[in-house]
């Protein structure tokens, strides 16, 4: 009798069906998308020279040295510990992130004389 107690318990157990799990589906969060400013190093400095930005907006700077007769072979954002490199002839891209309005400035490491300002709303 045990036998076949044990028997049943086993096909019992056999012919139970798993519930379905329900499916899990996961949205992406999106992110803010970053605005891109192209920017480039000349003769003439960075230009542009004034670039207007929203705080609390994360923004990408796409920085190009399009020359070798300026000391601008980097790019400092005052305020903040930015020391990107800017190699001749190569875009840098630069993400930065302003956190209260104002006016900023950015330039080469001889104290920004080659630079400009970004202009934080």
């Amino acid at each position: 009798m045990r036998t076949l107690t044990v028997a049943a318990l086993l096909i019992t157990a056999l012919c139970v069906k798993e519930e379905p799990k329900p499916e899990v589906v996961s949205t992406p969060v999106k992110k803010p998308a970053t605005r891109r400013i192209e920017m480039a190093v000349t003769t003439d400095g960075f230009v542009p020279h004034d670039v207007k930005v929203k705080a609390n907006e994360p923004v990408t700077l796409v920085v190009t040295r399009k020359t070798d007769e300026t000391c601008a072979t980097e790019i400092l954002i005052e305020g903040t510990d930015i020391n990107a490199p800017l190699p001749l002839d190569k875009p840098v891209e630069v993400a930065w992130t302003p956190t209260k309005a104002g006016q900023v400035k950015f330039g080469c490491a001889m104290d920004k004389m080659i630079g400009g300002i970004l202009l934080v709303e």
